[in-house]
């Protein structure tokens, strides 16, 4: 019990080692505030503005404050501070790794925020949204979110200077992810200015964005090979965290610290700063700090061959990534594959100890047999080679035992391997069923965004042709009424360019709700041109995510003359999300070789060959060997991981459609995949 305590002490002092602090700066003032509120609307916001001043350092008072605020917005009917409450509670979902979620709660805020004309809380959310697809590594999206929190932000003259930096930070940062350093400079230090100027930015509820700002310039320096000048802006960062208790900026520039130190190959200096951030990151929780920082010292310690260690952070690893990803199937089959592994290795044992006493009595009974020899010389040869029979089988029987327990060795490794490879498999596809549900929800969410789009089109063009009827009767100069004329032609033009969009627009959303729900749906015209390149771009983005230095040139050499065909959408896509799933990991296994001339490439042809419509997947990666391609498209043959996904691909193009789905491969020259769809639905089903 002693030790119990003392550790928690000790991990207490580690977390606060300035006076301990229950609150930011900005609490105190509002909550004074909020108990002279002259109404309920001035509360909502103040409870509101209350949870933003928790944000990074008491996670339980954030959700407090922000319901307290979201219940009392309703009870009196207020939309502007309702959206202002589900901002901060989505704020507190993504912090804590929920981003599907905190994306739905986001987008529902963003709908009240622009209901009740709130540009600050506009702003805040779209700049909130940005930040998770940070949190996925595509800034393409986020740039886009990030510059038009800024518009808005620019155009209602904001008081309040810490949003707008953080806004333009978040500018710089993303810019620093797509290695873009120049432009990335350029914001940041935009940013730094305005932080040191400002005189607002201590009595903000969003508190100084100081530490933030000078983190991204460490990182900025970092980035450029400039580790001296990243280091001091890391100390900077974690010195201006602490007034403002900000504890997940201070357990960030510890994190930095460390995986610097690690860099420059000090494992001492690496291994002392990621316990802090540790710390700090397990105060909040900060879930995505406690993944990357016990990461750390998992390997630091394992390269130390400390086992104590290495399991303790390795428990605390694996407890955050399931809280991250929540992964309850996973659990399960990680707690099945550490029971597997246990009883293998008791059996190991057991048919060790079971190989010695066979062996020592093997031994022994050849020393009984040549002391019988020893003393039976004497007698006759029949006697003589009687003994000698009798030594031949028993050594017969050792061998055929010791053959029975190889085998069973071996068919127990052979079946672990299996489970692993299933275990793969299924986490595979429950990331896949995830990235479905919020497929599902972005796609339900901007479908109806985009029927008013295309109604309010149609209706345009209907007014604009109604327009030049009626002035067609009026008395006008033949010069005006050219004029009036090319410009209701080219309005009526852009309405109808709008029109198509739109059309392309639902066309993807449909493609993605198809692509989330289950199969067995029924059979589509469909355009497979555009159906692959769809599931293309989605399975290429999905990788991307994980890994944001991937990347891959998409090479798109599509048959115009493809006609349509009738298929069944959602499993065709399936099939499709299979073959380039395969061809997007053997790019990404050829670029561990570190090959400098080497450009990962993915090329998709379509083909109509009369009586089939032919798609082929062309990638440069390893290629695969002749054993591989005979049992590519069997389940469970203990290849690669994405065995599963090529088997299920094969059963849906053959049985399903009534088509073909065959691969060759050349050693280091890539592998080719071609799908066959009969033309005819009477072929297909047959």
């Amino acid at each position: 019990m002693i030790p119990c305590l003392l550790r928690g002490l000790l991990a207490i002092l580690l977390v606060l080692p300035l006076p301990l602090m229950a609150q930011s700066p900005q609490t105190r003032p509002l909550q004074r505030a909020l108990a002279q509120a002259p109404n309920d609307t001035a509360r909502v916001l103040i409870l509101a503005d209350l949870a933003a001043s928790y944000r990074y350092s008491r996670f339980d008072s954030v959700q407090w404050y922000a319901r307290q605020g979201l219940e009392l917005a309703r009870q009196v009917s207020y939309p502007k501070g309702e959206g202002r409450c589900l901002s901060r509670l989505a704020l507190l979902l993504g912090e804590r790794g929920n981003l599907p979620q905190a994306l739905r709660v986001d987008l529902q805020a963003l709908r009240l925020n622009q209901q009740s004309h709130d540009a600050e809380g506009t702003a805040r959310t779209l700049n909130q949204t940005g930040l998770l697809y940070v949190a996925l590594d595509d800034y393409r999206p986020a740039l886009q979110y990030f510059f038009r929190a800024l518009r808005l932000y620019q155009q209602a003259r904001t008081r309040d200077t810490s949003q707008l930096i953080s806004v333009v930070a978040n500018l710089g940062a993303s810019y620093e992810g797509l290695h873009q350093y120049d432009s990335a400079a350029f914001f940041l230090n935009q940013a730094w200015q305005f932080t040191a100027q400002s005189r607002m930015v201590h009595r903000s509820s969003w508190g100084n964005p100081a530490p933030y700002v000078l983190r991204e310039l460490g990182l900025l320096q970092h980035a450029q090979g400039h580790p001296e000048a990243a280091l001091l802006f890391y100390r900077r960062s974690a010195k201006a965290a602490f007034p403002e208790n900000d504890l997940r900026s201070a357990s960030r520039a510890y994190q930095y610290m460390a995986e610097l130190y690690h860099t420059l190959g000090q494992p001492d200096s690496s291994v002392h700063y990621a316990r802090k951030a540790l710390n700090l990151a397990t105060a909040l929780p900060f879930v995505v700090g406690v993944v990357r920082t016990s990461t750390l010292l998992t390997r630091a310690f394992e390269a130390r061959q400390q086992p104590d260690s290495t399991l303790k952070y390795m428990r605390a690893m694996l407890t955050a990534q399931d809280s991250l990803y929540n992964p309850r199937r996973i659990k399960q089959l990680d707690a099945i594959g550490f029971a597997e592994q246990q009883r293998l290795q008791e059996l190991e044992t057991e048919r060790t100890q079971l190989y010695e006493r066979l062996r020592l009595g093997g031994l022994l009974t050849g020393v009984a047999g040549l002391l019988l020899v020893s003393i039976l010389l004497g007698r006759s040869n029949r006697q003589q080679r009687r003994a000698h029979q009798q030594l031949s089988q028993l050594h017969q029987q050792l061998g055929q035992q010791t053959r029975e327990l190889t085998a069973q060795r071996d068919d127990l490794a052979r079946t672990l391997q299996e489970l692993k490879i299933a275990q793969s498999q299924l986490v595979l596809r429950e990331k896949m069923a995830s990235l479905g549900e919020l497929m599902a929800g972005v796609a339900h969410e901007i479908q109806t965004p985009v029927n008013c789009v295309r109604k309010f089109a149609a209706i345009s063009v209907e007014l604009c042709e109604d327009v030049r009827q009626e002035l067609s009767r009026l008395p006008l100069p033949e010069h005006e009424q050219e004029l009036v004329d090319e410009m209701l032609q080219n309005l009526g033009q852009n309405h109808a360019k709008i029109m198509v969009h739109g059309q392309r627009a639902e066309s993807i959303v449909r493609g993605m709700l198809e692509y989330s729900q289950d199969g067995n749906g029924p059979r589509q015209s469909t355009d497979l041109n555009q159906l692959a390149e769809e599931y293309l771009r989605l399975t290429y983005h999905d990788l991307r995510a994980k890994n944001r230095h991937f990347n891959v040139a998409l090479l798109l050499r599509l048959d115009p003359a493809l006609t349509r065909v009738e298929v069944v959408r959602q499993d065709i896509g399936r099939a499709l999300v299979g073959v380039f799933s395969a061809a997007l990991l053997a790019v990404q296994q050829r670029l561990t070789d570190a090959e400098e001339e080497y450009v990962p490439q993915i090329e998709l042809r379509t083909q109509h060959t009369g009586a089939t419509l032919q798609i082929r997947v062309r990638d440069n990666g390893r290629g695969l060997t002749p054993d591989n391609l005979t049992t590519l498209f069997q389940r469970f043959t203990g290849g690669s991981d994405t065995s599963l996904s090529l088997a299920l691909s094969h059963d849906i193009i053959t049985r399903a459609h009534g088509g073909t789905l065959a691969a060759t491969s050349l050693a280091a020259s890539g592998t080719e995949y071609t799908i066959s769809l009969p033309t005819s639905p009477t072929a297909a089903a047959s």
